[in-house]
């Protein structure tokens, strides 16, 4: 089983790095979330590539935050709530109801979590 979870976390890292990159040119992908996945999955592959992510010149910052004290950005909180609610008069305009309640309903979950974590 070891040698099957072990190959299965780096092929998880590696998929959440390419989604985070992807981010980085479409707006609504969240770099830095997927950053995060791909470092925990790589903490139990490969932990030198975990650090590598730690220590990226850009995105390593927040990363290393969340890491040590579970912290979020005022910047990013406020990005993070922005797109989603952006996503709601996106959703209402493309496939309107009962579909907008998706979003509203994320955003009424995870935004006050989002905010009320540290900065």
């Amino acid at each position: 089983m070891r040698r099957i979870t072990r190959p299965a976390w780096m092929a998880a890292g590696i998929f959440f790095v390419a989604l985070g990159t992807l981010g980085i040119f479409l707006p609504l992908l969240p770099t830095v979330v997927f950053y995060l996945l791909a470092a925990w999955c790589f903490s139990k592959s490969h932990p030198e590539w975990a650090e590598k992510l730690y220590n990226h010149p850009t995105h390593g910052h927040h990363l290393r935050e969340w890491r040590d004290r579970r912290a979020v950005s005022r910047k990013g909180k406020v990005a993070a709530i922005g797109a989603m609610s952006l996503s709601i008069g996106f959703v209402g305009l493309t496939l309107g109801w009962p579909w907008v309640l998706i979003p509203v309903g994320v955003l009424a979950v995870i935004g006050p979590w989002i905010w009320t974590r540290n900065e």
